[in-house]
């Protein structure tokens, strides 16, 4: 397969449209939850930005696939905001069935210069998906959530992988075409420096922003609330391991990410080769 053949964009966009599910959150299998997991999903501090971006994400896809002359781009992308806007309002049907304290979030403006906008979304969700995967799984092995819940959040982390998959494979499609094969590696350093940059940017901003009896985190509130005895290198093991299985039903002939996953292999084997510690866990249990 040459990547930015024809063919490929036929494979990556085919690919993508026949895999798309039929779901709508309302009806989906909402399991009950006793006072203690409600308050642990109430605990987790992403809520209300998990809704902002994925909000975001749809209206500014599709306003991008209505830029895109290619016809068969046009219906993948159009494809792909309208189940980042179906992400949303799952999240948003989770909160209110649950009767979760999310605070607002301002309306969201769409970048006017279009394409940029959702090159620096994709590769921020190769950045953040990668990780999210991991996490994903070792909260279902510590079963801190009934199994219907995570029945219900798998197939969501499937279309993120699936839309990881459909962004590399344009990105690299669009650079061969415009002439810029040899620059495909340099782009993605470049990328995922500056989606790196932007992530610890807006964490510095926030916790800067907000008042300190408000301030949320994993450490100060979610990950207390999580039961988990949990190491870096178990961490980044776990993320590397659900990476690969839900890459692993691709077609080979398509492009997977694999700049997070290639620095995250050589992060663990360099934490492998350190002395090891009685215990050094990054989650305490509580």
């Amino acid at each position: 397969m040459e990547i930015g053949s024809e063919a490929h964009k036929q494979l990556f966009c085919h690919s993508f449209l026949n895999s798309h599910r039929l779901y709508e959150p309302e009806n989906l299998p909402w399991p009950t939850l006793d006072s203690k997991t409600r308050q642990l999903l109430q605990n987790i501090p992403f809520w209300d930005e998990a809704l902002y971006t994925e909000r975001r994400a749809g209206d500014m896809l599709a306003a991008f696939a209505a830029t895109v002359e290619d016809s068969l781009l046009l219906e993948a992308i159009a494809l792909q905001g309208r189940e980042e806007s179906r992400h949303a309002r799952l999240i948003e049907f989770l909160i209110q069935h649950y009767d979760l304290e999310v605070p607002s979030r301002p309306e969201h403006t769409i970048d006017q210069n279009i394409e940029p906008a959702f090159i620096n979304f994709g590769y921020g969700e190769c950045f953040d998906s990668f990780f999210a995967f991991g996490l994903f799984g070792i909260v279902r092995q510590a079963q801190l959530m009934p199994e219907a819940f995570f029945t219900i959040f798998d197939p969501v982390l499937d279309e993120e992988a699936r839309h990881m998959v459909f962004f590399v494979n344009w990105m690299a499609y669009k650079l061969v075409i415009e002439g810029k094969r040899t620059f495909r590696a340099v782009n993605s350093l470049w990328q995922y420096s500056k989606a790196l940059e932007r992530r610890l940017g807006n964490f510095t901003t926030s916790n800067k922003k907000q008042p300190k009896k408000s301030k949320k985190g994993f450490t100060a509130t979610g990950a207390k609330s999580m039961t988990l005895n949990l190491t870096l290198e178990g961490f980044l093991e776990t993320c590397l391991q659900e990476n690969a299985k839900r890459m692993s039903v691709y077609d080979e002939r398509l492009l997977k990410p694999e700049f997070i996953p290639s620095i995250t292999s050589k992060t663990l084997k360099f934490i492998r080769l350190l002395p090891k510690r009685k215990s050094n866990p990054i989650v305490e249990p509580t």
